[in-house]
Order: C-alpha cells, then structure tokens, then sequence
C-alpha cells in the first residue's frame, strides 16, 4: 500500500477563506482546495503547511493550531491530510514558477465554499469542521483519483 500525507492550511481574513485552484493532468477543470500538498522527506507537517502555503500563495504563515484529520483510500493508495489553521501575512499571487499547478487564488466567503469545493473529500470535512467543530473524517473511497505534479 503506498501512503500520502498532505497538509493544508485554513487561513483566515475576517470570515473569508483561503482557495487555491490547481491543475492536474488527469482534470479538464482545475480544482478549488485549501492551500498545501505532499510532505516532504524529513519534514513535519507543520513545516509542509506553512511551505506550502509560501509556494501556492506567495503567503507567510504561522501555524496556530491543529484543526482536523482526514483520511481516504484512492485504490491501494491512502491519503491522510491534516489541516491547520494558519495565521497568513502578505497579499496572496499565483505564483510565476513555470509548470506551477496553481492557477488561482483568492478568498472566498463561506457560503461560497460548497460550490467551490467539487471534491467532497476536500469539501465535507472542511464545512462539518466550520459548522460543527468536527475533528476527523475517514471515506473508504476517495471519489476522485489525483495525479500529483512532480
């Protein structure tokens, strides 16, 4: 079984949320998601989110505390992703890196979130944690197969 682990970060401007759009090979439309990705080799998650954030964003983060666990199956491969909510400082940019998969970003109010938020791996969590404070989630499936960038 192969194992990925993603952080991403809940960042916060005033009741706004924080969205990125990526691209993928496998995807005709890009995918709205919080900011982050794949932890690297020899780095806490921590450190993944707040790296993630600067590449994705152009942001300098924080993190503030850990806000929930989820966890799916894409075949034979698990994919856990915690995400955190991070105290972000800047202007956010898509960023300028040649073959970036970031094509967007931009806040986004909360009503906006479910709309935005095609992937309900990535949605579902997120709104259950807004409402209700709900820490973990867990699908046996993850709906969608996502070819990472290199």
């Amino acid at each position: 079984m192969n194992r990925i682990h993603l952080a991403t970060a809940l960042a916060r401007r005033g009741d706004d949320i924080l969205l990125v759009a990526s691209k993928y090979r496998n995807h005709a439309q890009p995918l709205w998601n919080l900011p982050g990705g794949r932890q690297m080799p020899g780095e806490l998650l921590a450190e993944t989110v707040v790296r993630e954030l600067l590449e994705e964003t152009g942001l300098h983060g924080c993190v503030r505390e850990l806000c929930y666990v989820s966890e799916s199956y894409d075949g034979e491969t698990q994919i856990t992703n915690v995400t955190f909510a991070v105290e972000a400082h800047g202007t956010p940019s898509v960023p300028t890196r040649d073959g970036d998969h970031v094509v967007a970003v931009e806040w986004v109010t909360p009503t906006e979130l479910a709309a935005r938020l095609a992937i309900a791996v990535v949605r579902e969590p997120l709104l259950a944690y807004l409402k209700e404070g709900t820490r973990y989630a867990g699908y046996a499936e993850a709906g969608v197969s996502i070819v990472f960038p290199d």
